[in-house]
Parts: C-alpha cells; sequence; structure tokens
C-alpha cells in the first residue's frame, strides 16, 4: 500500500507541474517554465520506476530476481538519475549548465550494468559500486562549489534574495542519493524499503514546494528592467569612470530612496544612475562589499531613522511595519539583515536604545 500509495503521489505531482497554469503554494511567484518541466520529467521517471520494479513481487527464481534487479538499476540510471541531476542544475539561475556531461559521467554504470544483464555475471559489480562512490563525491563537490557560486551571483546583483536561494538543494541531492544507495547496494529488509518511500515521499514535495517558491530570475531581469528604476531615468553613460559611482549613487539612489523598492536589480540600479552593470559592480568590489550588502545597509540605516523618528514623537510602531517602510517585504530577512549590520538582533538593539535614553 505504501509502494502503491509513492507511486500515485509521483504521478499526481508529475499532472500538476505539466497541466496546472497557476502557482497553488506560492501565487505571487513565477517559477521557471524550464524548471517546471524538468520537475515533472522527474516525477514520471519516479512513476515509472515505481512501476518496472512491481515484477519483483511475483518472480520466486534467485537468478531471474538478479537479472530484474539489473534491468531496473540500468533504466533508473538512464531515467531517474540524470534528470534529478538536471533539475538540481536548473534549479541555479546564474547561468544554463550543460547537461551533457550527466550522460558522459553516467555512461560507464550503464555500459557497466548493461554487461552484467549480457553475461548474466556479477563479477564487476564491486568495480561499478566504487565508480557509484565516485560520481556521487563528485557531484556533491561540484554541487557545493557551484551554489557558493551562485550564492555570491545573488548577492551581486539582487536587493531581495528572498524566493532565490537554493540551499534547498543539498537537501534534495543527499535525500536522492540516499534513496538511490538503497537500491544499488541491494540493502534489503522492511526497514530499508520503508525508508525508500518515506525518502521519496518527501523528496517528491520538497521539489514541488522548491519549484513553486523559486522566482524566475530570467523574468524578474527582462520583464521588469527599467520598470521601478526609469522613476528616475537617465541616458545610459557608459564612459562615467567607477570613481563617479559613488556620486551617481547618493544622487539618484539614496536622495531618492530608490533603495527601498523591492527587488531592485543591480541593472535597474545600474539603468537609474546612467552607467552599466560592469562599473558599477566595479564600484563595490572596491568597497569590498556586495551589491546585496549596499541595500541592505541603506535600508537599515533607513529603519534605524525612522525608529529614532517614532520614538522620540512617542507614536505607536510596530517592528514588522517599520521593516516594510524600509523596503523589507519578508520580516526574516530584514532580522538577518539586521543582525549582520548591527552586530546584535533587533530586539536587543531597541532594549540598548531604550536603556540608554
Amino acid at each position: 500500500m505504501v509502494y502503491a500509495g509513492v507511486t500515485v503521489l509521483s504521478l499526481i505531482a508529475c499532472c500538476y507541474l505539466l497541466f496546472r497554469r497557476a502557482n497553488a503554494i506560492a501565487p505571487d511567484v513565477t517559477p521557471p517554465l524550464r524548471l517546471r518541466r524538468w520537475a515533472a520529467a522527474l516525477m514520471a521517471c519516479s512513476t515509472l520506476s515505481h512501476l518496472w520494479y512491481i515484477p519483483l513481487l511475483y518472480l520466486t527464481s534467485a537468478e531471474a530476481i538478479k537479472m530484474l534487479y539489473f534491468i531496473c538499476a540500468l533504466l533508473d540510471f538512464m531515467t531517474v538519475f540524470p534528470v534529478a541531476t538536471a533539475v538540481l542544475f536548473t534549479m541555479l539561475q546564474d547561468r544554463r549548465r550543460p547537461l551533457w556531461p550527466i550522460g558522459v559521467l553516467i555512461a560507464p554504470l550503464v555500459i557497466g550494468i548493461g554487461m552484467c544483464i549480457v553475461t548474466h555475471s556479477d563479477d564487476i559489480l564491486p568495480v561499478l559500486y566504487g565508480y557509484y562512490l565516485l560520481l556521487t563525491i563528485v557531484l556533491i563537490i561540484y554541487m557545493v562549489r557551484a551554489m557558493r557560486q551562485y550564492g555570491r551571483w545573488l548577492r551581486d546583483n539582487y536587493a531581495d534574495l528572498e524566493h532565490k536561494e537554493v540551499w534547498q538543494n543539498v537537501v534534495v541531492l543527499f535525500i536522492i542519493l540516499a534513496v538511490f544507495s538503497l537500491y544499488v547496494f541491494e540493502l534489503h529488509g522492511i526497514f530499508y524499503k520503508y525508508a525508500a518511500q518515506l525518502s521519496i515521499t518527501f523528496t517528491v514535495c520538497l521539489v514541488v514546494w522548491r519549484v513553486e517558491t523559486l522566482s524566475d530570475l530570467s523574468y524578474t531581469v527582462r520583464g521588469r528592467e527599467g520598470a521601478g528604476a526609469t522613476q528616475h531615468p537617465r541616458t545610459p553613460d557608459l564612459s562615467t569612470s567607477v570613481d563617479k559611482i559613488g556620486q551617481l549613487l547618493q544622487r539618484h539612489c539614496i536622495d531618492t530612496q530608490l533603495y527601498l523598492q523591492h527587488d531592485l536589480t543591480i541593472h535597474q540600479l545600474a539603468k537609474a544612475i546612467g552607467t552599466n552593470r560592469y562599473y558599477l559592480s566595479q564600484h563595490f568590489s572596491q568597497q569590498d562589499i556586495t551589491y546585496n550588502d549596499y541595500i541592505n545597509g541603506l535600508r537599515i540605516d533607513h529603519f534605524v531613522s525612522l525608529y529614532q523618528e517614532v520614538t522620540a514623537t512617542h507614536h505607536a510602531f510596530t517592528v514588522k511595519q517599520l521593516a516594510q517602510d524600509s523596503g523589507y517585504r519578508n520580516y526574516t530577512t530584514f532580522s538577518n539583515a539586521f543582525k549582520q549590520r548591527m552586530g546584535k538582533n533587533v530586539t536587543a538593539w531597541m532594549q540598548e536604545n531604550e536603556a540608554s535614553s
């Protein structure tokens, strides 16, 4: 029953991702269409994977069971594993990563398992196990490195990181590898069977949630470029030196409080001040900060000013409202940015200010 339930769950998730146009989990988020399709393909592969293991329930011959395991493993490595890796790669939107290396890396496993099926021999299984372990280590190292680069890219280009970070990729990766390890190493027993199905269930739910809540950053850059920044339109001057960027930021970002615009990208800010992204990035590099650090610094300073103003006039206020007035939609994002900027959480900071006053 559990096995059948997980199969149906994967099929439902596949149909949902393919045919439902509206976003049920996060209606205000527009997820990447390419990621949605790859995730649907992963759910379809998961459904098929459950189906081609069903004959194991009816086989009694040890040799037949072994051969069917080999065939199922071959199909898994040709479908589920590469598609799952493609989903992980597609979540990283800093650039479009080529997918052909996945096929190249998996090819030795596919060939090896195919040889086991043809020869009816498992003599090379230790070699295949060793290669699988090496492959998982390489994949983990690559994903951790790629995610660090992606995180840096986000901080260099976006003021607001909610619905953009993908640290959950690591969770998905480890679950996928854990499930595959249960099958690859042929761990038997009722505990491992339940563990595998529970892991798949969690993976299906996590992938669907991640797809629904991840913003399409290409859409953000192309579709909204200049939407808010054009409130202060300027003719781009690509010859603007890095030395003048500070003055332009003061005049067209700080004085106009453009930093309060939610989801302000570096492209929009560069257009607003009359330069390009390269010069603006060079300016932040010279200051040894990221674009995200710069915008958060201005927003936190704005929050401090608002706080001092309302406390001086004894007006009623909530920290959440002041955070929203400072450009933050998400209170957790504000709280983390405040602690990073001020070295303490907002509650402790306010208590110190009340005590000193």
